[in-house]
């Protein structure tokens, strides 16, 4: 098997605050839009999807069981700004040889950014 690319796609309840959240918090490019799934790129190969469970036959898990790891440049950097814009992260911890912090997106699903 090759991955020529992945995808991650999370179904919402808050479908219209979690795309507005990748959108404006994240500041995540949308490469795909419709009335009720969008896509934005993370990178070159790697994407999550936001579809609206209203629509779909898959509903939401409320977050649960549901971590988004991001490894990132400067998590620390990144922690600052993200406080410094009201985003309120968890406090940045040393983790499996890392730096690492978490946020939530509206529908509860937990972020992780670690450098």
């Amino acid at each position: 098997m090759h991955i020529r690319r992945t995808n991650m796609i999370l179904y919402c309840k808050k479908w219209k605050e979690t795309v507005a959240f990748y959108q404006k918090v994240l500041q995540l490019e949308i490469t795909f839009s419709n009335d009720w799934f969008v896509e934005f790129r993370l990178n070159d190969t790697s994407r999550i999807s936001v579809a609206d469970e209203e629509k779909t036959s898959i509903k939401s898990s409320e977050g649960k069981g549901v971590t988004i790891s991001l490894q990132v440049e400067d998590s620390q950097r990144l922690h600052t700004e993200m406080t410094a814009s009201g985003r309120n992260p968890s406090p940045v911890k040393s983790r499996w040889g890392a730096r690492v912090f978490y946020i939530h997106d509206p529908e509860g699903n937990r972020i992780e950014f670690w450098s």
